[in-house]
């Protein structure tokens, strides 16, 4: 380490100290962003009532940051890792001096361009304050014990996990401790009593499944009930992502005269590029309309018509949309029926699908013709809160005669009764028409493609990794993890997978979990249920995790491991190659060559613990860091032409074409292949400078150190470049049929139906066509007698959007973004004003299954009856009150499920109460610190 280094890392300094000393860069980090955002605690609405004044920031200086150099003076900037997941992929880049970082900036090679050119791949508050995740005062810095846990299973004292004190262990301990536990574990008890927090890869993954497997949660909460139907009706998964395809790219946006955004919010969710797309889509003219319980802040900014609706009531309001387009049909001819009747079965009697096992379909049950109900828009309005006269515009704006994009984020999905809510926002899209041609578009908007769809034109190449596969086929419905194993029994009923296929009839199993394992995540904070989850920590006999600071998972662990950041060491972001931009591909290096204090690399642990094990190092870790940093570099191809296809297209083009010569018939497969070309230019120099690392010269169309150099490429775009959704199906459906029974999409789907009816979850059967679900906690249940319209304990609705602080849980803890963007409960401003608040209160809220404390922020843009608590706030329980001062919408949202399946968790409805805390105010988040004592 560089004697600078050495000094920043090794003194011993508070969070109030590191606080003054990050203020050097910290209006470049915060402020610079192009992302539309407003500071503070509010969102950029007028609010009601003057805002309570935050605490004067009295931080003073001190001698130890004097020496450092002036920011101005020589370093080197470095390309650096923005891993997090927000879909962004930003380029991102640190002037680094002996190892320590003076200040960050965004993409300096390309600009924005006209027509078909580039754009700048800007980076947004959250990666431009990355050097306080990496330098942070409160990085683990050494591995701990729990002081009051010893191996072995006898001396465990589970209560005192989360406040118990910590000891300070060497390496050589903690990984002695680890591989015992794991032994004994496994030796006694089995593969089933071992829970990994997981997204099931990763080092960790292939050492447990050499020991025998793991159990592990089955969830979707990113794309709630969104994902578990859409490929049966014809809108498949790219990159696990359902209902991408459908969605043009950013060149198309100016095309449309109207954008309908149903939920979403990508200026706070992925606050880099996705903002600046849109926002040129409204310079050339675009107009857009948001759907959604509250005008956020994308809304406000692209000045967006509001069309409220209450949290899970989309599905009524979209049923009442198709009643006025049939009922208005002849006088303003809004229903494109040649559309409906040549790409879709079911939407009339006229074209229900071969294999139908109900004598029904979507239009008369719009009608009302089943059940007696016509489903206007004076029956949607009682459920979902939007206005007669918003549901009629917002009918005649979708029809066929206007050029139209429905857009979605999956938002409204992450609530319980929506499983028909990805099938009816499909059949709204085939109504008007509204696939296949520029202007119009219907599929969704999130993360890396949020504005701008398409298969990627750039990827890096893969890690060179083995893969264990897991012998064990437990999986744990996501919203009942942490239940069933303090309860230890819960109801299995297959995975979500790919959906239909992976279901299963529910079956009710015991389950005994003894150790819990965490790695690479932070589920205790990031899932529903906090106060099961601290329960189930505290039952079982061992709890690990590691991370580069004390999550909450660590917390209430027994030992914790010190792990680097992607800006120590050659780890490569193995995410990087999926979750990117579709021209754009970022190339990092990192900013230190090992760890910071005994911080270790998550493949190093897992070696160790593979020779402690006695299992096959080599096996499990095939090649090095490095060399599969270099692999991935030397991988990355470019589209070079040919036929561009999503891998799903793709598939169902083959399987065509095997159901045509099993038939005897010719399938011409001509023309549908795709070239790709190598990207970068590797010398045999090249090689050898890098070093410690075997590869083959190469000839691409940008050099190796010019491409790390640089940090970011970006294609040049061409016509067969371009993405328009649903295309090649529309052009010709026969050669590209949808990868549905029927080969067209289904608003008649009995495979969903099917399906979902064969798991008997609910004993209700689903329709096999959109029809409304009333959800668990959804706005009817805040009432005790609903035709009385008696309110209940619980009257008010908390949904839990994405927040510009922070990428799920990650990088909260960072002082700059915590004093810009304070996280407050989100209410509308007459609701809390009957409760006697203003902004700038601290509220209790309370629910069935938690409380927390929040200071509240009244606006106009929030719907009656609805508050949102931003998701990933960190958990604070007071051990004598049990409230959560942190005030984590998770503590809020207990073990409650989706309708019809158990992985579904209701994010976005949950039902709470909501006071003026009588108690005294709580700090502001970076008034306090989770820096460990030993």
């Amino acid at each position: 380490m560089s004697s600078m280094l050495e000094k920043v890392s090794g003194a011993n300094f508070d969070r109030r100290v590191f606080l003054k000393g990050a203020a050097v860069a910290a209006a470049g980090a915060v402020t610079a962003s192009a992302v539309g955002c407003s500071s503070g605690n509010q969102e950029p609405q007028e609010e009601t009532v003057e805002a309570s004044a935050r605490p004067e920031n009295t931080l003073e200086e001190v001698d130890l940051w004097t020496d450092l150099p002036d920011p101005d003076a020589e370093g080197t900037w470095i390309p650096v890792a923005c891993w997090h997941n927000c879909g962004g992929r930003c380029s991102n880049k640190a002037l680094v001096k002996d190892g320590v970082v003076l200040r960050q900036k965004t993409d300096d090679i390309y600009a924005d361009e006209e027509g078909q050119g580039h754009f700048q791949n800007r980076a947004c508050p959250r990666g431009r304050s990355q050097q306080q995740q990496c330098f942070g005062a409160d990085r683990l810095k050494y591995p701990m014990k729990r002081k009051n846990w010893e191996p072995g299973g006898v001396n465990v004292n589970g209560e005192l996990r989360g406040v118990d004190e910590w000891e300070r262990i060497s390496w050589e301990e903690a990984l002695d401790m680890i591989a015992s536990e794991l032994q004994r574990i496994y030796g006694t008890y089995g593969a089933r009593s071992v829970y990994f927090s997981t997204y099931a890869y990763g080092p960790y993954s292939n050492i447990l499944n050499t020991l025998g497997g793991y159990v592990y949660a089955d969830t979707v909460e990113s794309y709630g009930n969104w994902k578990m139907c859409c490929s049966a009706y014809g809108t498949p998964f790219y990159n696990s992502n359902p209902d991408i395809e459908g969605a043009n790219d950013r060149f198309d946006l100016p095309n449309a005269e109207t954008i309908v955004m149903l939920g979403g919010n990508p200026s706070w969710a992925s606050g880099g590029s996705p903002s600046y797309h849109f926002a040129r889509a409204k310079e050339a003219g675009t107009k857009f309309v948001y759907v959604g319980p509250s005008r956020n802040i994308t809304a406000s900014m692209l000045d967006a018509r509001w069309i409220p609706v209450r949290p899970a009531t989309d599905t009524a309001m979209l049923l009442a949309v198709a009643y006025v387009m049939l009922e208005q049909d002849e006088q303003k001819q809004l229903i494109d029926w040649d559309f409906l009747h040549t790409y879709c079965v079911g939407f009339d009697a006229k074209s229900m699908p071969e294999g139908a096992v109900l004598d029904e379909n979507f239009k008369d049950y719009v009608l009302g013709v089943y059940d007696g109900v016509p489903k206007t828009p004076e029956w949607a309005t009682e459920i979902c809160g939007t206005p007669v006269e918003d549901i009629e515009w917002l009918a005649e704006t979708v029809g066929k005669q206007h050029k139209v994009m429905l857009l979605h984020s999956y938002a409204a999905a992450r609530s319980n009764g929506t499983e028909n809510l990805s099938q009816l926002f499909l059949t709204i899209g085939a109504m008007g028409g509204h696939m296949g041609k520029s202007g119009h578009a219907t599929g969704a908007m999130y993360h890396y493609e949020a504005g701008n769809a398409g298969p990627q034109l750039v990827k890096l190449g893969s890690a060179t990794s083995a893969f264990v596969p897991n012998p064990i086929t437990e999986v744990i419905p996501g919203g009942e993890t942490w239940k069933a194993i303090v309860d230890g029994h819960y109801t299995y009923c297959g995975t979500s997978g790919s959906a239909v296929n992976g279901w299963a009839p529910k079956e009710e199993r015991d389950i005994d979990i003894k150790a819990i394992i965490s790695g690479a995540n932070n589920f205790l904070q990031s899932k529903m249920n906090v106060n099961d989850g601290i329960r189930a920590y505290r039952k079982v006999e061992f709890a690990w995790a590691n991370d580069y600071k004390l999550s909450s998972s660590c917390q209430y662990s027994d030992i914790v491991l010190p792990v680097t950041t992607k800006w120590e060491g050659y780890t490569p972001d193995t995410s990087s190659p999926g979750w990117i931009n579709r021209e754009s591909q970022v190339i990092t290096s990192p900013v230190l060559e090992e760890g910071l204090y005994e911080a270790k690399s998550d493949q190093w642990i897992a070696d160790q613990l593979a020779d402690r094990l006695g299992l096959d190092r080599a096996a499990l870790s095939p090649v090095s860091e490095k060399q599969n940093y270099f692999n991935m570099i030397a991988g990355a191809k470019y589209f070079a032409g040919g036929k561009l296809m999503y891998s799903q297209d793709s598939s169902a083009l083959l399987t065509a074409a095997a159901k045509a010569k099993a038939a005897g018939e010719d399938f011409d497969m001509s023309g549908y292949t795709e070239e790709w070309k190598p990207l970068v230019t590797i010398t045999q120099e090249d090689i050898d400078k890098f070093g410690d690392v075997v590869g083959e010269p190469q000839e691409g169309v940008i050099g190796f150190d010019e491409i790390r150099a640089q940090g970011v490429y970006q294609v040049e775009m061409t016509d067969d470049k371009r993405w328009i959704g649903y295309k090649d199906f529309i052009e010709d459906p026969e050669k590209y049929p949808r990868p549905s029974k029927s080969g067209k999409f289904e608003i008649y789907c009995q495979t969903k139906a099917d399906g979902i009816n064969s798991i008997g979850i609910n004993p209700e059967p689903i329709k096999p066509y959109p029809n409304y679900i009333v959800p668990k906690e959804g706005y009817e249940e805040s009432f005790t007698d609903w035709s009385a319209k008696e309110r209940g304990e619980y009257p008010f609705q908390m949904y839990t959007p994405h927040y510009l602080r922070r990428s799920h849980t990650t990088l909260d803890n960072l002082p700059w973004l915590q004093e810009a963007f304070e996280n407050p409960v989100f209410m509308n401003a007459s609701d809390g004003e009957a409760l006697g608040l203003k902004t700038g209160d601290t509220v209790l809220v309370s629910s069935k299954w938690g409380q927390i404390l929040r200071h509240v922020s009244l606006m106009e843009s929030v719907m009656p009856g609805a508050i949102a608590v931003p998701h990933g706030v960190r958990t604070d329980i007071d051990p004598e009150t049990g409230i959560d001062t942190g005030g984590s919408e998770n503590t809020l949202l207990g073990p409650v499920v989706s309708n019809y399946f158990p992985q579904v968790s209701g994010y976005n409805t949950c039902l709470v109460k909501v006071e003026k805390w009588t108690g005294e105010p709580i700090p502001y988040d970076y008034e306090k610190t989770f820096i460990p004592s030993v």
